[in-house]
């Protein structure tokens, strides 16, 4: 990391209204969020709490820079330009707890963290490990909810609306879970035996011809290919053969004696041999070379014999020839067909033979197979019929029920839709939205206006339980203000009863709604510029919803007003937690 200048923060506890603590047992919270080196923030630490945090502070302070630091904690696209000038890379890192992860050394704490150097690629961990941009969004997406111009909020998903739609209509999935489960497994086993009936049947056939072919083509014994490819030499080059075995037997002395003119053979070696013992004959010097020139004139004679069965055994026949060539070409047929070579094919002759008893052995059980397997598409095609039941049921009266919030929140004209798909489970689950009189309805993915998804977003959260402990706000109040701007602080105090709230606001009307609020300010420090953040509280926070009604934090009249406006609001958010 490259040397940035140091940052001083004032932790902030305390202020939140009675009962808000009952929010940390119900779900996870993120209690700490720490982003170093991002734009204008050097180094700030946010310790949070549950219920409602408001970010304050006048526009380009940084507040927007919190927003990126959650984004990327949840796998948001990674943009180098985004580091601060002079470092190298941007670091944000939150503390979660009550998320239950099973990891003995985590206990109930999960640590997600996000680099993003200067130049490279980013870099992502979950507790300590190194993950995957996508796991960390898998993982985050399940602990927080960026809700604003963020693509990759919740309920901007197909899942994520299909999931708030069961949530509204109290769809319980595991019937259904359960029943694809079963057809699951009996498919499995169907498949581990062969398929459907047709397939099995398919399978036996083809198997009991391969199995005929390869026996009738008498493939047992290993050595015939060497003894073909030597019958075929033999056959067809039978006439040269005979002539080199002719030659031979002459040059031996057991075809004919002497010179044969068309050899030109003067001399044979039998008679060549005999001379020389007839030469030798009486010189006892030599009695034992004469025994082994005898010895060698019985050999060549044995070999003369041998010679002339083997010459005379040579038959010039086409039709043994063509039969031998025939047999080779079918050998190397089965081998290649087979598995390359004949020993490959001996192999699958075996394991056919086995599949196909194996197939017939279990027809029985395929036949109990295929009835359980008939049983199981009942059992889901009537649980997917009960859920898109409900589903298309429960989906206008959440529509009407998010309109109707919309409505008090500065969208007095929109309109919600809640399409459900007609086949299967009815899966395909739209939330569409007419945000002014004569518009089309579009789905919420294709909203232009950040501020009406965000209220779009926080309408649904208002009507369904669901969706992750922690949401945060961002533009949720562009646009409004007076009555609107209370109703949308309303709305977002109702919420933080049971989620953990993070709003991003310009109206002090939400601002005072909030358990507490964090003021994100800029100065310089040594010569650059540096986003700082303070906690407020009592005289502070008075300052802050000063100047965020009038601009001027130190009139008298705003003041008066700021003050009015924080007791309205604690009126308002005892009223909320006594429900």
């Amino acid at each position: 990391m490259g040397k940035c200048g140091a940052f001083s923060f004032r932790s902030f506890r305390g202020g939140e209204r009675p009962g808000v603590e009952r929010l940390a047992g119900s779900g996870p919270v993120l209690r700490e969020l720490s982003v170093r080196a991002l734009g204008v923030i050097d180094e700030i630490v946010l310790d949070l709490g549950p219920g409602m945090t408001a970010l304050t502070g006048e526009t380009g302070a940084g507040k927007t820079l919190v927003v990126e630091a959650l984004q990327l904690l949840v796998g948001g696209r990674a943009d180098p330009g985004l580091v601060r000038p002079g470092c190298d890379a941007a670091l944000v890192e939150g503390r979660f707890e009550g998320v239950g992860s099973g990891d003995p050394a985590g206990g109930d704490e999960m640590i997600l963290a996000r680099e993003v150097p200067a130049q490279g690629r980013s870099r992502a961990w979950c507790n300590g490990r190194m993950a995957t941009a996508a796991s960390l969004a898998e993982t985050g997406s399940e602990l927080l909810d960026l809700h604003g111009q963020h693509d990759h909020m919740t309920l901007m998903t197909p899942q994520g609306q299909r999931c708030a739609l069961d949530s509204y209509a109290g769809v319980d999935p595991a019937p259904l879970r359960a029943a694809r489960s079963e057809l699951a497994g009996v498919a499995d086993r169907i498949a581990a035996l062969g398929g459907d009936p047709d397939e099995r049947q398919r399978e036996a056939d083809f198997l009991r011809y391969q199995i005929d072919e390869l026996r009738r083509a008498c493939i047992d014994d290993p050595a015939e290919e060497e003894a073909l490819a030597m019958r075929e030499e033999l056959l067809a080059a039978a006439d040269a053969h005979r002539e080199s075995a002719q030659r031979a037997l002459l040059s031996l002395g057991t075809g004919s004696a002497g010179t044969d003119p068309g050899l030109g053979i003067s001399t044979s070696a039998s008679d060549s041999i005999a001379s020389a013992i007839a030469a030798l004959a009486g010189h006892r010097p030599f009695d034992h070379l004469d025994e082994r020139l005898r010895a060698l004139a019985d050999g060549l004679a044995d070999v003369g014999h041998d010679l002339r069965v083997a010459y005379e055994a040579i038959e010039d026949d086409p039709e043994q020839l063509g039969q031998v060539r025939a047999r080779r070409q079918l050998l190397f047929d089965l081998a290649r067909k087979y598995g390359g070579s004949l020993d490959a094919a001996r192999s699958y002759l075996a394991s056919a033979g086995e599949r196909l008893e194996s197939l017939e052995r279990d027809h029985g059980s395929a036949a109990e197979l295929q009835i359980r397997l008939e049983s199981a598409r009942a059992a889901v095609a009537a649980a997917e019929a009960s859920i898109r039941h409900q589903r298309a049921r429960a989906a206008p009266l959440m529509a009407a029920a998010i309109t109707e919030k919309l409505r008090t929140l500065a969208m007095p004209k929109a309109t919600v839709e809640v399409a459900v798909g007609k086949t299967g489970a009815g899966d395909e689950v739209t939330f569409l939205l007419g945000a002014n009189p004569g518009e089309p309805l579009l789905p919420l993915s294709r909203v232009a206006s950040g501020g009406e998804l965000a209220r779009t977003t926080l309408a649904v959260r208002l009507v369904c339980s669901g969706g992750p402990s922690t949401l945060v706000f961002d533009e949720v109040d562009a646009g409004v203000g007076g009555e609107a701007a209370l109703a949308v602080g309303r709305a977002l105090a109702a919420l933080a009863a049971r989620h953990q709230v993070v709003v991003v606001t310009h109206l002090a009307q939400v601002a005072a709604l909030a358990d507490r609020q964090v003021a994100v300010s800029k100065s310089l420090v040594e010569g650059r510029t540096v986003a700082e953040v303070h906690a407020l509280d009592g005289e502070q926070r008075v300052l802050e919803i000063s100047r965020m009604l009038s601009g001027q934090p130190e009139s008298p009249a705003a003041r008066s007003h700021a003050e009015e406006l924080l007791r309205a609001a604690a009126a308002i958010r005892d009223q909320l937690s006594q429900r």
